[in-house]
């Protein structure tokens, strides 16, 4: 995960699952991405024993640093935030050798590297709204000039970063593909807007496959067009639509498949935006507005996986 000292306890997903582990007296070691490595023995890590707390002012303890094989534990939660970049990638092969050795990665390794958040909406093409990727800019202001209002992003974003809207007036949509795209060299997304975005970018949590049956609708702030929170979104807790059960249903079989465990899905209006596997966020928000326990919801999945795995 990120460093501990460093989260937002109230609404941190890593804490909330770590706090479901420790209430069934699992035991939890601690790491970061550079604690991992890999010699002739298999992949080991520097580890440190951890307890936590749902306390805003002491909520960790750690232990002494130890050395261990990987193979030792039984599952790993692999929590790290975006940014996706090469230093996550390598971890992910570090944590297939993990995997091999019969450990239950959460969320499977390989699936983090292949299911590109924004890339991987569009394996469901029945579930979007209208989108173009390409890093071309004519056909990328072609598709601005059919559908008029548009929403240009980086494939690689997180917390709505780099995210724009383009109306059909907006003198600008020249400089936002060139600005994304470096001038043609890198692919970009642009999606058809959905003015239903301020009803609420809806979070949907899927466990193995399975709905949660309430989402986190983020609601944009005034005179903004993103709903995330880091973004200065408002989060309200909503039950499922017949829509957004059938987008679960579309989605939930196929990503559980992949050893896809814990998934957010982006929901906006009746259509997919984003598919979110390597640190879906929200279940804190969505447990304190419901009452329900998600995260123990979470740890009862892992327990079954590894009953099933003997």
């Amino acid at each position: 995960m990120d460093p501990i000292e460093s989260i937002a306890v109230k609404k941190d997903t890593t804490l909330a699952m770590l706090l479901a582990a420790e209430a069934r007296g699992w035991s939890i070691q601690y790491m970061l991405q550079p604690d991992l490595y890999l010699g002739d023995g298999g992949c080991r890590a520097r580890v440190r024993e951890l307890a936590v707390r749902d306390d805003p002012d002491d909520w960790f303890s750690l232990g002494e640093a130890n050395d261990i094989a990987l193979r030792e534990l039984d599952v790993i939660l692999m929590r790290k935030d975006p940014p996706f970049d090469m230093d996550y990638i390598n971890s992910t092969y570090l944590l297939e050798h993990a995997q091999a050795d019969g450990v239950l990665v959460v969320n499977e390794a390989r699936s983090l590297r292949d299911y590109n958040e924004k890339m991987s909406a569009t394996l469901f093409p029945q579930c979007c709204a209208p989108f173009l990727v390409s890093a071309n800019e004519a056909l990328l202001r072609a598709f601005h000039e059919e559908h008029r209002d548009v929403v240009y992003k980086p494939l690689d974003g997180m917390g709505g970063a780099n995210v724009f809207r383009a109306r059909s007036d907006d003198p600008n949509v020249s400089v936002i593909i060139e600005s994304l795209t470096g001038n043609g060299r890198r692919q970009i997304m642009a999606q058809r807007f959905i003015p239903e975005i301020s009803a609420g970018d809806k979070r949907i949590l899927l466990i193995d496959g399975k709905p949660v049956p309430h989402s986190l609708a983020r609601i944009p702030a005034a005179g903004e067009t993103r709903g995330n929170l880091a973004a200065g979104g408002t989060g309200v807790c909503l039950e499922l639509s017949g829509r957004d059960r059938w987008i679960c249903d579309q989605t939930g079989p196929v990503l559980a498949e992949q050893g896809l465990l814990f998934v957010g899905l982006d929901v906006i209006g009746d259509y997919l935006t984003e598919i979110n596997v390597t640190s879906p966020t929200c279940m804190r928000e969505i447990q304190y507005g419901t009452g329900l326990d998600i995260a123990g919801d979470l740890m009862d999945c892992i327990l079954d996986k590894l009953e099933q795995a003997g």
